[in-house]
Protein backbone atom coordinates (compact mmCIF):
# COMPACT_ATOMS: atom_id res chain seq x y z
CA UNK A 1 0.00 0.00 0.00
CA UNK A 2 1.02 3.50 -1.26
CA UNK A 3 1.83 6.26 1.38
CA UNK A 4 -1.01 7.85 -0.55
CA UNK A 5 -3.59 5.45 0.84
CA UNK A 6 -2.32 5.39 3.92
CA UNK A 7 -3.13 8.81 4.39
CA UNK A 8 -6.36 8.41 2.88
CA UNK A 9 -7.40 5.56 5.54
CA UNK A 10 -5.79 8.19 8.16
CA UNK A 11 -7.88 10.71 7.38
CA UNK A 12 -10.82 8.41 7.42
CA UNK A 13 -9.98 7.13 10.68
CA UNK A 14 -9.90 10.93 11.85
CA UNK A 15 -13.40 11.34 10.58
CA UNK A 16 -14.64 8.27 11.97
CA UNK A 17 -13.64 9.95 15.21
CA UNK A 18 -14.69 13.11 14.75
CA UNK A 19 -18.34 11.81 13.76
CA UNK A 20 -18.74 9.54 16.45
CA UNK A 21 -17.89 12.32 19.52
CA UNK A 22 -19.86 14.29 20.87
CA UNK A 23 -17.28 16.43 22.32
CA UNK A 24 -14.09 17.01 20.25
CA UNK A 25 -11.29 19.51 21.48
CA UNK A 26 -7.71 20.24 20.14
CA UNK A 27 -4.81 20.01 22.42
CA UNK A 28 -1.40 21.59 22.30
CA UNK A 29 1.23 18.81 23.44
CA UNK A 30 4.24 21.71 22.42
CA UNK A 31 7.26 21.45 24.83
CA UNK A 32 5.65 18.32 26.86
CA UNK A 33 7.96 15.08 27.55
CA UNK A 34 7.02 12.03 26.28
CA UNK A 35 7.14 10.24 29.44
CA UNK A 36 4.67 12.73 31.01
CA UNK A 37 2.42 12.32 27.66
CA UNK A 38 2.33 8.55 28.42
CA UNK A 39 1.79 9.18 32.38
CA UNK A 40 -1.25 11.11 31.23
CA UNK A 41 -2.75 9.13 28.75
CA UNK A 42 -2.59 6.22 31.52
CA UNK A 43 -4.16 8.49 34.07
CA UNK A 44 -6.93 9.99 31.59
CA UNK A 45 -7.82 6.23 30.20
CA UNK A 46 -11.37 5.35 29.91
CA UNK A 47 -12.27 9.71 30.24
CA UNK A 48 -10.75 11.10 26.69
CA UNK A 49 -8.91 9.62 23.82
CA UNK A 50 -5.62 10.97 22.47
CA UNK A 51 -5.59 10.94 18.93
CA UNK A 52 -2.02 12.87 17.62
CA UNK A 53 -1.31 13.36 14.06
CA UNK A 54 -0.45 16.08 11.35
CA UNK A 55 -2.49 19.60 11.32
CA UNK A 56 -3.41 19.22 7.49
CA UNK A 57 -4.70 15.64 7.55
CA UNK A 58 -6.59 16.81 10.78
CA UNK A 59 -8.03 19.92 8.58
CA UNK A 60 -9.13 17.62 5.46
CA UNK A 61 -11.02 15.41 8.17
CA UNK A 62 -12.73 18.69 9.38
CA UNK A 63 -13.20 20.02 6.02
CA UNK A 64 -15.39 16.33 5.03
CA UNK A 65 -17.19 16.66 7.88
CA UNK A 66 -18.13 20.27 8.37
CA UNK A 67 -21.96 19.61 6.52
CA UNK A 68 -22.63 17.12 9.11
CA UNK A 69 -20.98 18.72 12.29
CA UNK A 70 -22.13 22.32 11.53
CA UNK A 71 -19.28 24.92 12.98
CA UNK A 72 -16.96 22.59 13.35
CA UNK A 73 -14.81 24.06 10.84
CA UNK A 74 -14.01 26.85 13.50
CA UNK A 75 -11.54 24.21 15.02
CA UNK A 76 -9.35 24.98 12.28
CA UNK A 77 -7.71 28.00 13.88
CA UNK A 78 -6.89 26.77 16.74
CA UNK A 79 -4.36 24.12 15.44
CA UNK A 80 -1.08 25.83 16.84
CA UNK A 81 2.30 24.58 18.00
CA UNK A 82 1.66 20.39 18.22
CA UNK A 83 -2.00 20.05 17.98
CA UNK A 84 -3.41 16.85 19.31
CA UNK A 85 -7.50 16.03 19.19
CA UNK A 86 -9.04 14.87 22.37
CA UNK A 87 -12.03 13.03 22.52
CA UNK A 88 -14.20 12.48 25.03
CA UNK A 89 -17.86 12.24 26.10
CA UNK A 90 -17.87 13.97 29.31
CA UNK A 91 -18.96 17.52 29.77
CA UNK A 92 -16.44 20.18 28.31
CA UNK A 93 -15.82 21.75 31.75
CA UNK A 94 -15.39 18.38 33.31
CA UNK A 95 -12.94 17.47 30.40
CA UNK A 96 -11.24 20.79 31.80
CA UNK A 97 -11.26 20.09 35.09
CA UNK A 98 -9.33 16.80 34.68
CA UNK A 99 -6.51 18.32 32.71
CA UNK A 100 -6.16 21.14 34.77
CA UNK A 101 -5.92 18.92 38.26
CA UNK A 102 -3.47 16.25 36.58
CA UNK A 103 -0.97 19.49 35.31
CA UNK A 104 2.31 19.68 37.27
CA UNK A 105 4.61 23.14 37.95
CA UNK A 106 7.86 23.21 36.25
CA UNK A 107 10.59 26.12 35.82
CA UNK A 108 10.87 28.45 32.91
CA UNK A 109 13.24 27.83 30.02
CA UNK A 110 14.36 30.38 27.81
CA UNK A 111 12.17 31.26 24.89
CA UNK A 112 8.77 29.42 26.03
CA UNK A 113 5.75 30.88 25.71
CA UNK A 114 3.80 32.58 29.06
CA UNK A 115 0.98 30.63 28.97
CA UNK A 116 -0.65 33.04 32.02
CA UNK A 117 0.39 36.50 33.20
CA UNK A 118 3.50 35.69 35.43
CA UNK A 119 3.07 37.76 38.35
CA UNK A 120 6.15 38.42 41.10
CA UNK A 121 3.92 39.02 44.39
CA UNK A 122 4.34 41.88 47.12
CA UNK A 123 6.43 40.40 49.96
CA UNK A 124 9.53 40.16 52.22
CA UNK A 125 12.38 38.36 50.04
CA UNK A 126 15.57 36.98 51.28
CA UNK A 127 18.27 38.84 49.32
CA UNK A 128 20.22 41.83 51.39
CA UNK A 129 20.98 45.51 49.51
CA UNK A 130 23.20 45.38 46.71
CA UNK A 131 23.10 44.91 43.40
CA UNK A 132 19.97 42.97 43.37
CA UNK A 133 18.04 46.24 44.00
CA UNK A 134 19.02 47.76 40.23
CA UNK A 135 18.04 44.49 39.01
CA UNK A 136 15.12 44.20 40.42
CA UNK A 137 14.00 47.89 39.33
CA UNK A 138 15.00 46.90 35.51
CA UNK A 139 11.91 44.73 35.59
CA UNK A 140 9.75 47.26 37.22
CA UNK A 141 9.36 46.22 40.69
CA UNK A 142 8.91 48.82 43.45
CA UNK A 143 11.03 47.79 46.43
CA UNK A 144 12.23 48.68 49.74
CA UNK A 145 15.12 48.02 52.71
CA UNK A 146 13.09 46.51 55.92
CA UNK A 147 15.39 44.83 58.75
CA UNK A 148 17.83 44.14 56.62
CA UNK A 149 16.63 42.64 54.10
CA UNK A 150 14.92 43.53 50.23
CA UNK A 151 10.66 44.07 50.27
CA UNK A 152 8.74 44.36 46.98
CA UNK A 153 6.30 46.81 47.67
CA UNK A 154 3.62 45.65 44.99
CA UNK A 155 2.51 42.88 42.74
CA UNK A 156 4.04 43.38 39.64
CA UNK A 157 3.49 41.19 36.51
CA UNK A 158 6.82 40.54 34.83
CA UNK A 159 5.43 38.30 31.39
CA UNK A 160 2.03 38.72 29.48
CA UNK A 161 0.33 35.73 28.43
CA UNK A 162 1.53 35.18 24.58
CA UNK A 163 5.03 36.81 25.24
CA UNK A 164 7.97 35.04 24.84
CA UNK A 165 10.09 34.51 27.84
CA UNK A 166 14.13 35.86 28.28
CA UNK A 167 17.12 34.54 29.49
CA UNK A 168 16.82 37.49 32.05
CA UNK A 169 13.69 36.51 33.26
CA UNK A 170 14.91 33.18 33.71
CA UNK A 171 16.98 33.56 35.68
CA UNK A 172 14.74 36.16 37.86
CA UNK A 173 12.37 33.42 38.14
CA UNK A 174 14.77 31.04 39.64
CA UNK A 175 15.65 33.53 42.11
CA UNK A 176 12.83 34.14 43.32
CA UNK A 177 11.42 30.45 43.26
CA UNK A 178 8.67 30.73 41.08
CA UNK A 179 7.35 27.46 38.83
CA UNK A 180 5.03 29.63 36.23
CA UNK A 181 4.77 26.81 33.35
CA UNK A 182 2.35 24.04 33.70
CA UNK A 183 3.47 20.48 32.74
CA UNK A 184 0.42 18.51 30.58
CA UNK A 185 -2.31 18.60 28.13
CA UNK A 186 -3.01 22.20 26.84
CA UNK A 187 -6.66 21.90 26.41
CA UNK A 188 -6.53 25.16 23.73
CA UNK A 189 -10.74 24.54 22.40
CA UNK A 190 -13.74 22.11 22.64
CA UNK A 191 -16.68 21.73 19.90
CA UNK A 192 -19.58 20.15 21.52
CA UNK A 193 -23.38 20.33 19.53
CA UNK A 194 -22.06 23.48 16.89
CA UNK A 195 -20.22 25.66 19.94
CA UNK A 196 -16.64 26.27 20.41
CA UNK A 197 -15.91 26.82 24.10
CA UNK A 198 -12.46 28.40 24.15
CA UNK A 199 -9.20 27.88 27.22
CA UNK A 200 -10.89 31.06 28.64
CA UNK A 201 -14.24 30.11 29.19
CA UNK A 202 -13.58 26.52 30.47
CA UNK A 203 -11.37 27.77 32.87
CA UNK A 204 -14.12 28.41 35.97
CA UNK A 205 -12.84 28.12 39.38
CA UNK A 206 -14.98 26.23 41.23
CA UNK A 207 -15.00 27.40 44.42
CA UNK A 208 -15.53 30.60 43.40
CA UNK A 209 -18.13 29.37 40.87
CA UNK A 210 -20.03 27.31 44.57
CA UNK A 211 -19.40 30.23 46.44
CA UNK A 212 -21.08 32.47 43.68
CA UNK A 213 -24.08 29.97 44.04
CA UNK A 214 -24.34 30.65 48.04
CA UNK A 215 -24.09 34.12 47.74
CA UNK A 216 -26.72 34.48 45.10
CA UNK A 217 -29.01 32.08 47.46
CA UNK A 218 -28.11 34.71 50.51
CA UNK A 219 -29.72 37.30 48.58
CA UNK A 220 -32.41 35.88 47.48
CA UNK A 221 -33.28 34.92 50.77
CA UNK A 222 -32.26 38.19 52.54
CA UNK A 223 -34.79 39.80 49.72
CA UNK A 224 -37.73 37.52 50.46
CA UNK A 225 -37.19 38.54 54.44
CA UNK A 226 -37.47 41.58 53.57
CA UNK A 227 -40.14 41.67 50.60
CA UNK A 228 -42.27 39.70 53.20
CA UNK A 229 -42.85 36.54 50.98
CA UNK A 230 -43.05 33.85 53.35
CA UNK A 231 -41.73 30.27 51.74
CA UNK A 232 -40.58 27.04 53.80
CA UNK A 233 -36.94 28.71 54.73
CA UNK A 234 -38.15 32.41 55.28
CA UNK A 235 -41.42 31.96 57.43
CA UNK A 236 -39.70 30.93 61.09
CA UNK A 237 -37.15 33.97 60.59
CA UNK A 238 -39.62 36.50 59.78
CA UNK A 239 -42.15 35.40 62.53
CA UNK A 240 -38.86 36.16 64.49
CA UNK A 241 -38.32 38.87 62.90
CA UNK A 242 -42.28 40.59 63.47
CA UNK A 243 -41.79 39.67 67.26
CA UNK A 244 -39.02 40.99 67.80
CA UNK A 245 -40.38 43.94 66.16
CA UNK A 246 -43.54 44.12 68.13
CA UNK A 247 -41.62 44.24 71.50
CA UNK A 248 -39.23 46.83 70.32
CA UNK A 249 -42.66 48.95 69.98
CA UNK A 250 -44.05 47.88 73.11
CA UNK A 251 -40.95 48.74 75.11
CA UNK A 252 -41.08 52.55 73.28
CA UNK A 253 -44.52 52.64 73.67
CA UNK A 254 -44.02 51.59 77.68
CA UNK A 255 -46.45 48.82 77.29
CA UNK A 256 -46.25 46.29 79.96
CA UNK A 257 -46.81 42.89 78.83
CA UNK A 258 -45.19 39.53 80.30
CA UNK A 259 -42.42 39.85 78.12
CA UNK A 260 -41.82 43.63 78.25
CA UNK A 261 -42.41 43.97 82.27
CA UNK A 262 -39.10 43.98 83.86
CA UNK A 263 -37.74 46.04 80.55
CA UNK A 264 -40.13 48.82 81.28
CA UNK A 265 -39.80 49.03 84.95
CA UNK A 266 -35.55 48.80 84.73
CA UNK A 267 -35.70 51.95 82.37
CA UNK A 268 -37.91 53.49 84.79
CA UNK A 269 -36.30 52.93 87.89
CA UNK A 270 -32.61 53.91 85.80
CA UNK A 271 -34.38 57.24 84.54
CA UNK A 272 -35.98 57.99 88.05
CA UNK A 273 -32.07 57.62 89.01
CA UNK A 274 -30.74 59.96 86.39
CA UNK A 275 -33.04 62.07 87.45
CA UNK A 276 -32.27 61.56 90.86
CA UNK A 277 -28.69 62.27 90.72
CA UNK A 278 -29.66 65.91 88.36
CA UNK A 279 -31.10 67.04 91.88
CA UNK A 280 -28.85 65.90 94.12
CA UNK A 281 -31.39 63.62 96.30
CA UNK A 282 -29.66 61.64 98.60
CA UNK A 283 -29.71 57.49 97.24
CA UNK A 284 -32.61 55.76 98.89
CA UNK A 285 -32.06 53.10 101.14
CA UNK A 286 -33.27 49.73 100.72
CA UNK A 287 -35.97 49.06 102.76
CA UNK A 288 -35.77 45.76 104.90
CA UNK A 289 -38.93 43.86 104.79
CA UNK A 290 -39.80 43.58 108.84
CA UNK A 291 -40.06 39.87 109.81
CA UNK A 292 -43.16 38.04 110.97
CA UNK A 293 -43.12 37.62 115.00
CA UNK A 294 -42.78 33.83 115.51
CA UNK A 295 -45.38 32.40 117.40
CA UNK A 296 -45.06 29.61 120.03
CA UNK A 297 -47.24 26.72 119.88
CA UNK A 298 -48.95 26.33 122.85
CA UNK A 299 -50.45 23.47 124.56
CA UNK A 300 -53.90 23.15 126.00
CA UNK A 301 -54.37 20.35 128.72
CA UNK A 302 -58.00 19.68 128.07
CA UNK A 303 -60.73 20.34 130.50
CA UNK A 304 -62.96 17.81 132.58
CA UNK A 305 -66.29 17.97 131.50
CA UNK A 306 -68.72 18.55 134.05
CA UNK A 307 -71.82 15.45 134.12
CA UNK A 308 -75.51 16.72 134.75
CA UNK A 309 -77.78 14.27 135.56
CA UNK A 310 -81.03 13.02 134.08
CA UNK A 311 -83.33 15.28 136.67
CA UNK A 312 -83.82 18.42 135.47
CA UNK A 313 -82.89 21.69 137.95
CA UNK A 314 -84.78 24.10 138.47
CA UNK A 315 -82.93 27.21 138.81
CA UNK A 316 -83.81 30.68 139.92
CA UNK A 317 -82.16 33.17 138.52
CA UNK A 318 -78.25 32.86 136.85
CA UNK A 319 -75.66 33.69 138.72
CA UNK A 320 -73.95 36.68 138.04
CA UNK A 321 -71.28 36.24 136.26
CA UNK A 322 -67.80 37.32 137.98
CA UNK A 323 -65.57 39.79 136.50
CA UNK A 324 -62.29 38.52 136.47
CA UNK A 325 -59.61 40.80 137.06
CA UNK A 326 -57.06 40.81 134.15
CA UNK A 327 -53.75 40.77 135.35
CA UNK A 328 -51.40 43.05 133.80
CA UNK A 329 -49.58 41.60 131.24
CA UNK A 330 -45.65 41.86 131.12
CA UNK A 331 -43.71 43.25 128.04
CA UNK A 332 -42.34 40.28 127.23
CA UNK A 333 -45.04 38.52 127.33
CA UNK A 334 -46.67 40.92 124.25
CA UNK A 335 -44.05 40.03 122.20
CA UNK A 336 -43.69 36.41 122.56
CA UNK A 337 -47.49 35.85 122.10
CA UNK A 338 -50.42 37.65 120.45
CA UNK A 339 -53.47 39.18 122.47
CA UNK A 340 -56.70 37.15 121.92
CA UNK A 341 -59.65 39.25 120.90
CA UNK A 342 -62.18 36.69 121.38
CA UNK A 343 -63.79 35.87 124.46
CA UNK A 344 -63.66 31.84 125.40
CA UNK A 345 -67.18 30.66 124.59
CA UNK A 346 -66.17 26.91 126.08
CA UNK A 347 -65.16 29.13 129.35
CA UNK A 348 -68.26 30.66 130.15
CA UNK A 349 -70.34 27.31 128.91
CA UNK A 350 -68.27 25.41 131.64
CA UNK A 351 -68.78 28.56 134.08
CA UNK A 352 -72.98 28.06 133.89
CA UNK A 353 -73.19 24.44 134.32
CA UNK A 354 -71.22 24.80 137.66
CA UNK A 355 -73.12 27.40 138.68
CA UNK A 356 -76.33 25.75 138.15
CA UNK A 357 -75.06 22.89 140.16
CA UNK A 358 -74.11 24.54 142.80
CA UNK A 359 -77.95 26.46 143.21
CA UNK A 360 -79.13 22.88 142.98
CA UNK A 361 -77.03 21.50 145.93
CA UNK A 362 -78.14 24.53 148.00
CA UNK A 363 -81.22 23.97 150.65
CA UNK A 364 -84.31 25.65 149.84
CA UNK A 365 -85.74 28.32 151.89
CA UNK A 366 -88.82 28.21 153.68
CA UNK A 367 -91.33 30.85 154.57
CA UNK A 368 -89.63 31.41 158.13
CA UNK A 369 -86.43 31.26 156.62
CA UNK A 370 -87.87 34.42 154.25
CA UNK A 371 -89.14 36.04 157.31
CA UNK A 372 -85.96 35.21 159.17
CA UNK A 373 -84.16 37.48 156.19
CA UNK A 374 -86.65 39.97 156.64
CA UNK A 375 -86.38 40.44 160.20
CA UNK A 376 -82.32 40.93 159.89
CA UNK A 377 -82.67 43.24 156.92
Amino acid sequence: MSNKDDKKLLVKKVEELLKTSPVIGIVNMHALPTAQLQRMRAKLRGTVDLFLTKKRLIRFAIEKIKTEKKGIEELEQYLNGIPALLLSKDNPFKVFSILQKNKSKAAAKAGQIAPNDIKIPAGMTQFTPGPIISELGNFGLKTKVTDGKIEIIEDAIVVKTGEEISQEMVGLLAKMGIEPMEVGLDLVAVYENGQIFTKDVLAIDEEEYANNFTQAQSWAFNLAVEAGIMTVETTELMIQKASKEVKALALEANILTDETKDEILAKAEAQGQAVGKELNLPAKEAVKEPEEPKVEEKTETPKEEVKTEDKPAEVKEEPKKEEKKEEPVKEEDKKDSEPSTKPDVTDEKVAGMVGAWKEKDKPKQTAQDIIKDADKA
